[in-house]
């Protein structure tokens, strides 16, 4: 990393706190070391030992977040590390900083519009040209450049899909799983330059946002993703906060990790419990920052834009 990008970082980590302390949201410190970790399926966490008891680095600062809009606190946002396993490469790092921020009363497309206004802002600062912004549905991304309706496709045309896109291997996996892989094989490097959003998930996708009817009366999810020139940046949602569905759809993923013998989690019982106690209506986003200034200063790695990269350290 050149003395210039590190000062580069520097100003970036100091413009996206001012950004946030202008609207008026509460920085907030949390554990990056818990005793619970995520049960998503596409997510590794770090195990550590800690005085001989088993704990996690922390994949993101969500759970807590929750747990202290549970207690009460207005809008945050908390800028740090987070940890993933099994992902190292030209975008990603085992530790990288995250940015995560909620909004009480929001919904996914008020969140939508500010993180425009936040990437807007950086890049008007940066390269003093206007940044584009393209807003597409899930749904419009297959019909356009698959011809399939993936809330309504069944699971047998997507697995022949992806198979025809992959491997054989792909003719028993999961709804969810193969709309990922045609999602990121056949729609998401045709995506348009500048900042995308693609919204309105299938539901097998919900994770931890809410599901709702869209204008075909389909279910979908109130999630969002973010592009920016083609690299996956942000995630959000309109934020669930019925504490039993949660943990049903916790349940469901540490089935299938167990069917795809993955490392068994536990459920985090102090987070439903938060939930249980009253999250109010709220959304949500976290968004890689080492993926930002990438883009911002268009380099071609992670390494480039972090002062020690995992193969230097």
């Amino acid at each position: 990393m050149s003395n210039e990008s590190l000062q580069y970082r520097s100003e970036l980590l100091q413009s996206l706190r001012s950004f946030f302390q202008q609207r008026r949201a509460m920085e907030v410190d949390v554990p990056v070391l818990a005793r619970s970790t995520v049960t998503d399926i596409n997510i590794e966490s770090i195990n550590v030992k800690v005085f001989g008891d088993s704990g996690y680095l922390q994949t993101s600062p969500e759970y807590f977040m929750k747990r202290l809009l549970a207690c009460g606190v207005g809008d945050i946002f908390c800028l740090g590390k987070a940890f993933r396993d099994s992902e190292v490469g030209r975008r990603h790092n085992p530790e990288f900083t995250m940015l995560e921020w909620y909004r009480r009363g929001w919904d996914e497309h008020q969140l939508m519009t500010e993180v425009t206004e936040l990437v807007g802002e950086l890049v008007q600062r940066h390269t003093s040209s206007d940044l584009a912004v393209s807003k597409l549905s899930y749904a419009d991304c297959f019909i356009q450049h698959l011809g399939v309706d993936p809330h309504s496709a069944q699971l047998p045309v997507l697995r022949q899909m992806a198979v025809a896109a992959s491997s054989d291997s792909w003719v028993t996996e999961t709804r969810a799983n193969c709309l990922d892989l045609l999602f990121s094989l056949n729609i998401e490097p045709q995506l348009p330059g500048g900042l995308v959003f693609i919204y309105d998930y299938p539901a097998c996708q919900s994770a931890l946002a809410q599901i709702h009817l869209n204008d075909h009366g389909q279910a979908v999810s109130r999630r969002f993703e973010v592009f920016f020139n083609g690299m996956e940046l942000a995630n959000g949602y309109a934020e669930l906060t019925d504490a039993n569905e949660q943990k049903s759809r916790f349940e469901k993923d540490i089935g299938q990790r167990l069917r795809d013998n993955k490392s068994a989690v536990a459920v985090d019982n102090k987070f439903i419990e938060a939930l249980e106690s009253g999250l109010p209506p709220c959304a949500g986003v976290a968004l890689g920052v080492d993926r930002l200034l990438m883009q911002l200063l268009a380099v071609e790695s992670i390494a480039q834009v972090m002062p020690f990269s995992w193969d230097r350290c």
